[in-house]
């Protein structure tokens, strides 16, 4: 894909096939025993939606009777809206950005909408975007690449962080006079290695560490990152974009190098994620999984390090009033005493 545009929904749901997964029928419900499986939508290998899911089903395993948890891989979180309205996934990590604009069929969903959405869950991330440039590139900021001639790595396209960042680059004015990288979390390592990238947005999980695919990225660039200034503009611009959160005076954590010739703090743009669930899983079975997150934290650190600290009102910053919350986390809310009846109840079928 030798443009910038963003892939289609034939293009993001093409990877996801030869992944395996393959329609909906075995993905979730009751075993002999009871037990309801429940299959996530987790994004791309060495993606925090990936560790987090990983992190979840190790606690099932070890701490419920009721579910188990198995985790795919999928083309990112804008991709597993449209895996889900195709009936291949029947639950799914995914971001509010993505899944505000699906609600609205706005931005890749204005033109290619999805028919169904799953029922909220609750946030289990948010992941803090910015830019870093490689030694010899030229750049020292954002306004370099306003002036274009560059290759430069948006993220991987059907990402939910590709989708905001894209988003924000346009806006900014500096997208059509630079070359956009669209190869795949596991390619870009060996782009930068190779010099085939100039500048790339990374991120890292909920204040922790890097992404697993953004710590290959340093491991692999011989020392030569540097975090970027960020201009006034683009400062405005992701502040002016409903689906970011503005991040002032960001301080880059996770690098296994000195990233700071040339600032040592900047501006980046945070993304909430929220498990999302079909109505057809129990509402047993959602609650459940609440229940794994906020009593059973340390067993998943123990899988994934960078796991949200959770609490009941945590766990609802991403509600969108606007579209049901699944049954179980509803009931779950109410218990935990952090319900608002602003919010829209789903029902499990």
């Amino acid at each position: 894909m030798p443009t910038g545009d963003m892939p289609s929904r034939r293009d993001m749901l093409k990877g996801a096939a030869t992944l395996g997964v393959i329609g909906l029928a075995g993905c979730t419900g009751d075993d002999d025993d009871g037990t309801t499986t429940i299959t996530i939508g987790g994004t791309s290998s060495g993606s925090s939606t990936q560790q987090a899911g990983q992190a979840l089903a190790r606690a099932a395993s070890q701490h419920s009777d009721i579910v188990e948890i198995s985790v795919q891989q999928t083309d990112g979180w804008t991709a597993n809206l449209y895996e889900y309205d195709e009936g291949q996934i029947p639950a799914m990590g995914v971001d509010n950005n993505s899944l505000s604009q699906a609600l609205n069929d706005s931005g890749p969903f204005g033109d290619e909408p999805v028919e169904s959405l799953p029922h909220q869950g609750f946030q289990f991330t948010s992941l803090e975007m910015h830019w870093v440039a490689l030694e010899g590139s030229g750049i020292e900021s954002t306004e370099d690449i306003r002036e274009g001639g560059y290759t430069i790595y948006p993220i991987q396209p059907g990402f939910g962080t590709r989708l905001l960042t894209e988003d924000v680059i346009r806006e900014a004015d500096m997208w059509d006079q630079n070359e956009i990288s669209n190869v795949d979390t596991d390619d870009i390592p060996g782009a930068v290695e190779e010099d085939r990238v100039d500048a790339l947005c990374l991120y890292g999980s909920n204040g922790v560490d890097l992404a697993s695919w953004c710590q290959e990225v340093d491991v692999r660039s011989n020392e030569r990152l540097n975090l970027i200034e960020v201009d006034d503009d683009f400062i405005q611009t992701i502040d002016d974009h409903p689906g970011a959160i503005l991040l002032e005076d960001f301080e880059p954590y996770g690098y296994q190098q000195d990233v700071d010739a040339i600032t040592d703090t900047s501006a980046g743009w945070a993304l909430a994620g929220q498990w999302a669930f079909s109505p057809e899983i129990p509402a047993e079975a959602t609650r459940e999984v609440c229940r794994l997150a906020i009593e059973h934290e340390e067993t998943l650190r123990e899988a994934d390090p960078t796991t949200l600290e959770y609490s009941p009102e945590v766990m609802t910053e991403t509600v969108i009033p606007e579209l049901e919350i699944h049954e179980g986390v509803a009931d779950f809310f109410e218990d935990e005493g952090v319900w608002d009846d602003s919010w829209t109840r789903g029902e499990a079928e």
